[in-house]
């Protein structure tokens, strides 16, 4: 059974791999299920909200990632 926080909610992190270690491709896999679930109305308000801020911490890491192959891509085209 998954921890609760302060405020009583489930602590989804517990049923998940740690963001950190996720690829990009791993971690925007994970939010596209994530955004299924959450829009089929099939979750109770306690997951949803832990699903909400997974999905919110994924949609991070993803943007990361991003962040940083554009940053080599720039570095790659102005012959850095």
């Amino acid at each position: 059974m998954a921890a609760k926080d302060q405020q009583g909610f489930t602590d989804t992190e517990d049923q998940f791999p740690d963001i950190a270690e996720l690829s990009y491709e791993q971690a925007r896999d994970e939010l596209i299920t994530i955004v299924a679930r959450l829009e089929s109305g099939q979750v109770g308000l306690e997951e949803s909200l832990g699903l909400w801020q997974r999905g919110e911490a994924l949609a991070a890491h993803c943007s990361t990632w991003l962040d940083g192959a554009e940053a080599k891509l720039g570095k790659v085209s102005s012959g850095s």
